[in-house]
């Protein structure tokens, strides 16, 4: 155990922990917990939080709330970003070897242990900088008492976060509260957007936001149906049936490339005749390389913006990027190093500016790229991690000894770690140029997680005494 882990390892046993279950939970119990959590979640997305004056001005977190499972003025104003932070800031030291940890069961309890303390500063510090930072109001006029009953709900409320994490991952639940209120979060996007009955005021009269009910409405109310379900696929400015129908589209092409995959032979060193494959699918690193991509995006839209809201004008901050507010809650790069890294909104917008949309998608290709490369080594499923692995279990690969299994693993695993990267970013642009509900990184992350609940379902339904747990 390294001196890191000597360190944190007194802290450890003062934060509250999820004790593992001492019986197999049955996928029933687990669907049950897994329901119950993200019902728990959904309720705190719509409480307010308590003392806060106003919410209503741009919000510099815009850009972040998709991948962060957020919401503002809530409970979940930090989302899962705590939690996010602090796992890939100790995953990076620890594939760097910075950190030390071994795989002993009681070194890995204490570095998860280290990931929810620091989870838990994070919060805190969150927390600070959101209320003195003027969020919610002006701290002066608030008060200290109310600022501190707002930090205070805010930390609680990650705690939440991470317990319910912890409490899935250790098999009460399916899958992980990251990746949980990540897909609900986007598809509560999309499912809004498409029947939202709230109404807006466009200055052509009141329509109906979600797309859906909006056909049905100027359907009824427009004397040329031609025309009115023109204006149902393309109207501008609120959801329109062309985004519903390109984030369709996006879902089945993503849906489809998960099955690309290459199967490796293997067999057992032990016991003769024992064969199995090694699948390495073309979205080998999942969704991580656009959740990085979009996190340093992120950053930089929220450093842009703060800098352009102090020190507009100066040349740096110009250049580094001018914003727009297009709608009260909401600014948008229209200048600088951020509009060349903001997706085109529509197709127009890629007939208008060519220059900016190759710009971005060059960025978006080769950032992709990048970080599913860099998460192999972070992550321990580089082609040496895997090779280590398959020896661990005595399995080999007929025709190949030790040294040439990890060529001929890293053959495989790199292309597809590079290759599936740049078509991850592939798809995040055509929809985003397709106006697809929810963002290009929204669609593509909630498809591979739900593709992953699915497969988790058909294990689970594949194994014995399994059939029927569901009714």
């Amino acid at each position: 155990m390294g001196v890191f882990l000597e360190v944190i390892k007194p802290f450890c046993s003062i934060l509250p922990e999820v004790t593992k279950p001492e019986r197999k939970v049955s996928f029933r119990e687990k669907m049950l917990w897994t329901i119950i959590t993200l019902f728990i979640y959904l309720v705190c997305c719509q409480i307010p939080l308590f003392g806060i004056m106003s919410s209503d001005s741009a919000d510099p977190f815009y850009w972040t709330r998709v991948i962060l499972a957020s919401n503002r003025g809530t409970l979940m104003e930090l989302g899962i970003s705590p939690i996010v932070t602090s796992g890939m800031i100790l995953q990076v030291l620890e594939g760097t070897k910075i950190i030390e940890v071994g795989d002993i069961p009681r070194d890995r309890a204490i570095f998860n242990g280290a990931q929810k303390l620091l989870g838990l500063i994070i919060t805190s510090c969150q927390a600070v900088v959101y209320v003195l930072s003027g969020m919610y109001g002006d701290p002066s006029e608030m008060g200290t008492g109310v600022c501190l009953i707002i930090i205070i709900q805010l930390v609680i409320a990650g705690m939440v976060v991470i317990l319910f994490d912890e409490l899935l991952q250790k098999g009460y639940g399916v899958g992980s509260g990251i990746s949980l209120f990540i897909a609900t979060n986007i598809c509560e996007t999309v499912t809004w957007k498409a029947f939202s009955p709230t109404t807006v005021n466009t200055g052509r009269g009141t329509e109906f936001e979600g797309a859906v009910v909006a056909l049905f409405h100027l359907l009824s109310t427009r004397k040329d149906k031609i025309r009115a379900v023109r204006e149902a696929f393309y109207r501008h400015n609120l959801p329109n049936l062309m985004n519903l129908l390109a984030t369709i589209l996006v879902f089945a092409i993503v849906i489809y490339f998960q099955g690309f995959r290459v199967n490796l032979p293997i067999k057992s060193a032990r016991f003769r005749g024992q064969y199995s494959t090694y699948p390495i699918k073309l979205f080998y690193t999942s969704n991580m390389p656009i959740m990085l991509q979009s996190a340093l995006v992120s950053n930089v839209y929220f450093i842009s913006q703060m800098l352009a809201s102090k020190f507009g004008g100066s040349l740096f901050v110009d250049i580094l990027g001018v914003w727009e507010e297009v709608e009260p809650t909401r600014s948008s790069p229209v200048g600088g190093l951020c509009y060349y890294l903001s997706p085109p909104e529509t197709y127009e917008h890629v007939l208008q500016d060519p220059m900016h949309a190759l710009l971005y998608l060059c960025f978006m290709l080769g950032s992709c790229a990048f970080f599913s490369k860099a998460w192999l080594s972070v992550s321990g499923s580089s082609a040496r991690d895997v090779a280590r692995r398959l020896r661990e279990q005595r399995m080999v690969m007929p025709g190949h000894r030790d040294g040439s299994l990890v060529r001929e693993l890293d053959r495989y695993i790199s292309t597809a770690a590079a290759f599936g990267g740049v078509c991850i970013g592939a798809l995040s642009v055509l929809a985003d140029v397709l106006g697809a509900i929810g963002s290009g990184t929204g669609i593509l992350l909630a498809v591979t997680i739900i593709y992953e609940y699915f497969e988790i379902f058909v294990r689970e339904q594949g194994s014995p005494g399994s059939v029927g747990l569901l009714f």
